[in-house]
This record gives structure tokens, sequence and C-alpha cells, in this order.
């Protein structure tokens, strides 16, 4: 599976902080629990490349 292959698929995601002073992004999909913990630095990271998908996306629906 691909990023562009559609999937029927659904999950839960959840995005917070932890008592660790860690990002976590927390996915539940079919019995599955997957929990992502990141550092500030790397959290930030990761919402810049999805800001930057985002904005990608928004000129291919155009």
């Amino acid at each position: 599976m691909g990023i562009n292959t559609e999937s029927e698929i659904e999950a839960n995601l959840q995005i917070g902080p932890t008592d660790q002073g860690f990002v976590r992004i927390y996915i539940e999909a079919k019995g599955i629990e997957i929990p992502m913990d990141f550092d500030p630095e790397e959290a930030e990271e990761i919402a810049e490349e999805i800001r930057a998908a985002a904005a990608t996306a928004r000129q291919v629906s155009k």
C-alpha cells in the first residue's frame, strides 16, 4: 500500500502531549493501537511536513 492507494480501513487519530514531555500521535484501527512518541522538535518537523503536504494538495485540487 502506498501514499496514493485508497483504503476502506477506518482509524481514529489522537495527538497530544504526554506527561513525559513528548508529543504522542496515537492511532487506533481494527483493534490495533499504535502510539508514536516524538520529542517536541521532531513533532514540529512533522507539523511542517503536514503543512507543506496540505499546500501541495491544495494546488493539485485546483
